[in-house]
């Protein structure tokens, strides 16, 4: 299974953003990081954007922000949004071949498949950018001090900053 590079370039997006979160982003800036064309990641951005991952903010003091909270954002889920074509051989698409009626590769191939969506359907953007992997990845990347790992949410019914009583 390969993926385009459209998908690479939104799964890298969505990891900066994670990474330097809750700061706003630029094209310019994850476009550099990652050493790729701003032009072609404008497109997975705007993308990134109608499908409710990132928010973006024209004008002065614009930029871009993740829209949901990294651990809301399935990888798996992504990877069905952007790619265009998951058909790994031409019968998957409806295509002619010769031995079709007798084939066994079609049923293999769809299970392998099957198997690598679900495997990305159990990791989140949380799983890749946060805790000690966040600080090696702004290294990575160049980005100054990252923001630490937002801490977990309280348990319900306490305020925030508050711990639950030990028994």
């Amino acid at each position: 299974m390969r993926l385009t590079r459209y998908t690479d370039y939104a799964l890298r997006t969505l990891i900066y953003l994670g990474v330097h979160e809750p700061r706003q982003s630029s094209i310019a800036e994850i476009a550099r990081a990652y050493g790729i064309s701003e032009n072609h990641l404008t497109k997975v951005v705007h993308q990134l954007g109608r499908l409710g991952l990132i928010r973006t903010i024209r004008g002065r003091g614009g930029g871009l922000r993740l829209a949901r909270p990294p651990a809301e954002i399935v990888v798996g889920a992504v990877v069905r949004q952007t790619e265009e074509d998951l058909a790994l051989v031409e019968c998957f698409g409806g295509g002619a071949c010769a031995i079709t009626p007798s084939c066994r590769l079609k049923r293999a191939l769809g299970e392998a498949l099957a198997a690598f969506l679900e495997v990305l359907d159990g990791v989140t953007l949380a799983d890749l950018v946060e805790g000690p992997v966040r600080t090696d990845l702004a290294r990575l990347l160049d980005i100054p001090g990252p923001s630490p790992s937002p801490a977990p949410s309280p348990a319900p019914g306490l305020p925030p900053g508050a711990a639950p009583a030990v028994p």
